[in-house]
């Protein structure tokens, strides 16, 4: 954005001398001014002061003192905030009579000062009737004495209720996330720690073992001979696939036989090791034919501790593969260490919000119908999970738990298409219209707060200057969110 470029032969509003002014009757064709009396307007007009500006630059910026009032006379204005380091563009629009600037100047402030509360720039050449602060204040203060006092407490009660309730909102979805994220990660966690306890005991158990051994004078080349069985037999392993609870069951009892066979003692409870790991009464006999009878029994109590141990440790390495997963999915979906806007590939902040939102999914069929050639396209990543959360998390709750959730992608023209589909009851007609509305919500009192939906429209056709439409029938709801495949995002 370039330097601001106000045409003006004096730099001082309200100066008498080669300034542009209104006249009345071109100030009563405002909005704002309508039902001023002639004396009023023409008040104003000696006051005012007509500026204009070339296309992209910017009027002011946030924080600067609130010096004046800007009314859209022709052209058109952008208004932004900034939000943690990053401009938020709150209204873009053509509108004649469109103000910003010194809103608030006829407030008592204790040390006379405000600033502008956003940044103002062109998005194309256009002018503006400019009011000073001082001259905004006196016109309020001495016409609409107690439109003054109403106007203040209204925007002191406006600006508070909606910091708490959207914080709450914020709250509440953190608490969902948190929750869920919770949960994810315990199973793995507990489950990296009941095998760590196991395998201690493993280990342990293995070195008794291999006392035995040594009592039972097998000579190093027998041992080294037993050790190579082990190793073959979970190379063969690693190859072989899953067995089903029954073929395991069968193998089981084939093993209590073979092993009651052999005198080995408390047969039951080897066999549902050795099967665990997918050996059978064959696989005994290979250890028979490699030991002396004398030493089945110990041998084969160590081959199935080692068994048990690599079952172990595959389980460790499942669990705290899944944490770091997890964690991933994390910073994946915050973005973190990562610019606001980027390059992104859609279908990873997707499936990152389906594994955050995981445990509410719990019972829900999740199918992805992706387009993986689409391109990556510019965004605000986080805020765009932002969207994928209050959809899929809607989208959850309309089906009660249960049902199957449709996450689609394709490409339409230059727009980058996903749609988040669910087989619940559908939005009645007459909700419909209304869904997008702040506060609105059909949920039950302290559910929800209806700002999910209003803050998903919002960046998704404010900040990316996308689409998104719902579609509904008793049969489901589809959200088709439609996003530019390239675009400068400001």
């Amino acid at each position: 954005m370039s330097e601001p470029s106000a045409d003006t032969t004096t730099a001082t509003a309200g100066s008498a001398t080669g300034v542009r002014r209104l006249s009345v009757d071109e100030l009563r064709t405002l909005f704002l001014f309508e039902g001023l009396t002639d004396d009023q307007l023409q008040w104003i007009a000696e006051r005012g002061e007509v500026r204009t500006y070339d296309g992209d630059v910017a009027v002011y910026s946030e924080a600067d003192p609130a010096d004046y009032l800007f009314i859209l006379l022709s052209g058109g204005l952008r208004m932004s905030r900034s939000v943690q380091g990053e401009d938020l563009t709150v209204v873009e629009t053509q509108y004649r009579g469109a103000y910003s600037g010194a809103m608030r100047a006829f407030v008592d402030a204790a040390d006379d000062t405000f600033t502008y509360a956003n940044s103002l720039a062109t998005t194309e050449p256009s002018s503006f009737l400019v009011l000073s602060s001082a001259h905004f204040a006196e016109l309020m203060r001495t016409w609409f004495p107690m439109a003054v006092h109403l106007l203040d407490g209204l925007y002191l009660g406006i600006r508070n209720s909606e910091s708490v309730v959207r914080q709450r909102e914020h709250l509440a979805r953190l608490g969902t996330l948190s929750a869920g994220l919770a949960h994810e990660l315990n199973n793995p966690a507990a489950a990296a720690v009941r095998a760590t306890g196991q395998l201690r005991d493993q280990v342990a158990r293995a070195r008794h073992k291999l006392k035995l051994l040594a009592y039972g004078k097998i000579d190093a080349e027998l041992i080294a001979g037993l050790v190579e069985l082990q190793e073959t037999t979970m190379l063969e392993m690693a190859d072989r696939p899953a067995l089903s609870p029954v073929e395991v069951s069968d193998l089981e009892d084939g093993l209590i036989d073979r092993l009651d066979e052999s005198g080995i003692s408390g047969a039951d409870d080897l066999a549902a090791v050795l099967a665990s790991a997918g050996l059978g009464a064959r696989w005994v006999d290979r250890v028979a034919d490699a030991v002396s009878p004398d030493t089945l029994d110990g041998s084969l109590r160590f081959l199935a501790n080692t068994f048990e141990t690599e079952a172990l440790m595959d389980e460790i390495t499942e669990a705290t593969t899944r944490i770091s997963n997890l964690v991933g999915a994390v910073k994946q979906y915050a973005y973190m260490d990562s610019s606001a806007t980027q390059e992104i590939d859609v279908h990873v902040g997707l499936d990152s919000t389906v594994v955050i939102l995981g445990h509410k999914l719990g019972a829900i069929e999740v199918r992805r119908e992706y387009d993986r050639s689409l391109p990556k396209i510019p965004a605000f990543a986080a805020e765009l999970n932002q969207v994928w959360t209050n959809l899929i998390d809607n989208a959850a709750d309309a089906m009660g738990g249960h049902g199957v959730l449709t996450l689609r992608t394709s490409r339409e023209d230059d727009w980058l298409v996903v749609e988040v589909a669910d087989d619940g009851p559908g939005i009645p007609a007459d909700v419909l219209p209304r869904i997008f509305d702040a506060f609105f919500t059909t949920k039950d009192v302290g559910a929800g707060t209806g700002l999910g939906l209003e803050n998903a429209k919002r960046i998704v056709c404010k900040r990316h200057r996308g689409e998104i439409e719902p579609v509904s029938s008793p049969e489901g709801t589809t959200f088709r969110v439609k996003l530019p495949l390239a675009q400068q995002l400001r």
